[in-house]
């Protein structure tokens, strides 16, 4: 498969898909991790996308195998029962040598209705070692001869080298510092000696950290009307809101890793990229080299989120490698690198604004969304798009951040259309064309904010017309199944019962994942009296078909958890000229001790094709937290992240 494994369970799931077409046991299917040396070229494992294009293709060819190995056993394809690859008497490894098995068109199931395999919580087939401590993840890797770098980076993003004293063996080249040692304690060491070694002009290039929202729309940008439809209907009254989020890091659980050797003229890269074909590329680009002589494996990261710093990583390897031809060398970054220099995702900021009729139902709809693009990733626009390419003494700048094509989810676009039938929408996105952060893919893109604010807007507009929230939305939604989403989520979150404690509140929020995924929505009970604590979150999600409930709890936990954080305490902090959130007390997370209980319920639908699970949560628990907050207080925080401080400047 061309798909990597990220934690997030998807090879498990792909191959229950092969296993059930080619009705075989699933301990008989062995997923090879992704390479560009004999893999395919899936693109990148990116946008909630691998079981719904993935796997579709997985299941087509799968379904094309077993017809043609039970054809050459002299059996119809859609009357042989097969049990484990027997049928008759024969087998499919007995007729294998004989068949055909690569690639083909589509080809229609033909399974025998043996026992599914699709659909059941079958075990990830990647937890055993991880669960044992046996080494799985790049950090781990230790080849023969193995020697480990360090880059000593920029203390800016302006900043510009004047020098270097120091006499002790590194490596230059412009502005990229780097040391290769023979243990990492030395290369730590050495690190640490050449930092202190480097001169650096510093200026001060970045906005004012309190006032992004302004710096957002004070700039140039490329302005689009995503959607206008309807009619502008009559208007008893208007009512306006504008919401922002901060600069977001990935804050992986480990730092990134990779590990590159050069063998003669060809370059070897172990590396927990999301899309190693693009790596590939990009390095070959900024070495001006053929991609041939590029060989990217894929070895599973602790984390990702999006486009994190392990492609980065990844071109340091190959870049001191280098320096010690046919050792392979292993760079590790360290937390401060990673919460400074990985790209983020970028601050945004909406102003929405609604017209409502006699009796409180959105009439017009009009909704602005200002935001940093959300793709740089390697490739993208003609650019390596690597960081230390950037930095080379003959430079390949990072390309500006842009936004996917709207038939891919969009970027700052995406999920900025309502899924309510109004009369009258219009929505616009204004991608700023100045970035003084770093910014590209983290995830959801763009829904996380588009979410939080027109779900937030929608419990003003039903306090306004004097509605019960859920009732509000479930009057101005027709999808019957958004409709299915949400009453199961007010069940499940116990929505209409009374509030026994003072200070605490319940708040929902719904969306449809890029307007045509997975349906979530979420019920958030929140206790803010001393802090804001986070109860309870009831979760109903609708993702077709569902391939391993487990599995697709699993990221529904995961994402509701970490929007969780991301809504009550993430946010990268800078002065005028650098990032100063370098670790976790100055970019907290959310603690286990603070991680709140998530039920989660699958409204599974076997005649709905399956679509991804991973990122359909986090704008609607941003929502269901703010709207909980606002129920508990009486106040409403509209600038991310909902913390104590803001809430009190909120009261007063």
């Amino acid at each position: 498969m061309g798909k990597v494994e990220l934690g997030q369970g998807i090879l498990t799931a792909l191959a229950q898909i092969a296993a059930e077409e080619l009705d075989v046991d699933l301990s008989r299917i062995r997923m090879l991790p992704a390479s560009t040396v004999d893999g395919p070229d899936e693109g990148l494992t990116a946008g909630s996308m691998s079981v719904a294009v993935s796997g579709s293709a997985l299941r087509q060819h799968c379904a094309g195998v077993r017809a043609r190995l039970v054809t050459a056993a002299g059996l119809e394809p859609a009357t042989a029962v097969v049990r484990d690859g027997a049928f008759g008497d024969t087998t499919y490894w007995a007729l294998a040598a004989h068949v055909d098995l690569s690639a083909t068109l589509a080809a229609p199931s033909s399974r025998s209705g043996g026992p599914r395999v699709v659909g059941t919580s079958a075990p990830r087939l990647d937890l055993p070692d991880k669960v044992t401590g046996r080494p799985r993840f790049v950090h781990d890797l230790r080849l023969p001869g193995q020697a480990y770098g360090r880059v000593v980076r920029p203390p800016s993003p302006g900043a510009v080298l004047l020098g270097v004293d120091t006499t002790a063996d590194f490596y230059l080249d412009g502005r990229f510092l780097g040391v290769v040692a023979e243990t990492e304690y030395a290369a730590d060491r050495a690190a640490e000696a050449l930092a202190k070694a480097a001169r650096w002009h510093e200026e001060d290039t970045l906005p004012d950290e309190d006032d992004l929202p302004a710096y957002l729309r004070s700039g140039p940008v490329d302005s689009s009307t995503v959607d206008e439809s309807g009619a502008p209907a009559p208007v008893a009254r208007w009512l306006r809101a504008s919401y922002s989020r901060p600069f977001l890091a990935h804050a992986s659980m480990a730092p990134s890793c990779a590990v590159a050797a050069w063998d003669g003229d060809v370059v070897r890269v172990w590396t927990h990229s999301q899309g190693i074909y693009a790596l590939r590329g990009a390095i070959a680009q900024a070495l001006d080299i053929p991609a041939e002589r590029v060989e990217v494996r894929h070895v599973e990261g602790a984390g990702s989120y999006g486009h994190n710093a392990a492609d980065d990583a990844a071109f340091d390897a190959v870049l001191l490698a280098r320096s010690v031809p046919g050792r392979p060398v292993q760079v590790r970054w360290s937390r401060r690198d990673e919460l400074t220099w990985a790209p983020f995702g970028s601050a945004m900021t909406a102003d929405v604004a609604a017209g409502l009729d006699a009796d409180g139902t959105v009439a017009t709809w009009s909704y602005d969304v200002w935001s940093q693009g959300h793709v740089a990733r390697p490739g993208y626009a003609g650019s390596p798009g690597l960081l230390a390419a950037a930095h080379l003494a003959h430079p390949h700048e990072l390309p500006p951040p842009a936004d996917p094509p709207a038939q891919r989810g969009a970027g700052t676009a995406r999920n900025a259309i309502p899924s309510y039938t109004f009369p009258h929408r219009r929505i616009r996105a204004h991608r700023a064309l100045r970035a003084p952060l770093r910014s590209s893919s983290l995830r959801s893109l763009g829904a996380f904010l588009n979410v939080f604010a027109i779900e937030s807007f929608m419990d003003e507009l039903a306090e306004a017309a004097g509605r019960d929230p859920l009732d509000y939305r479930l009057a101005q939604l027709t999808d019957p199944r958004a409709r299915a989403v949400l009453r199961a989520a007010a069940e499940l979150g116990g929505w209409g019962s009374p509030d026994a404690e003072e200070g605490v509140g319940r708040g929902i929020g719904f969306a449809r994942y890029k307007d045509h995924g997975a349906y979530c929505a979420v019920v958030a009970e929140v206790e803010a009296v001393h802090d804001i604590r986070v109860r309870r979150l009831a979760v109903a999600v609708d993702v077709g078909l569902v391939v391993n409930p487990d599995g697709v709890r699993n990221q529904i936990e995961g994402g509701a958890v970490q929007a969780t954080s991301w809504t009550l305490k993430e946010r990268v902090r800078f002065d005028r000229r650098r990032v100063t959130s370098v670790d976790w007390e100055s970019y907290p997370i959310l603690r286990f001790s603070e991680a709140p209980p998530v039920d989660v319920e699958l409204l599974s639908r076997q005649e709905e094709p399956s679509v991804g699970a991973g990122e359909a949560a986090q704008g609607p628990t941003a929502a269901a937290i703010g709207n909980a907050v606002a129920d508990a207080l009486g106040v409403r925080v509209r600038d991310l992240p909902i913390t104590p401080d803001r809430v009190l400047a909120a009261i007063s």
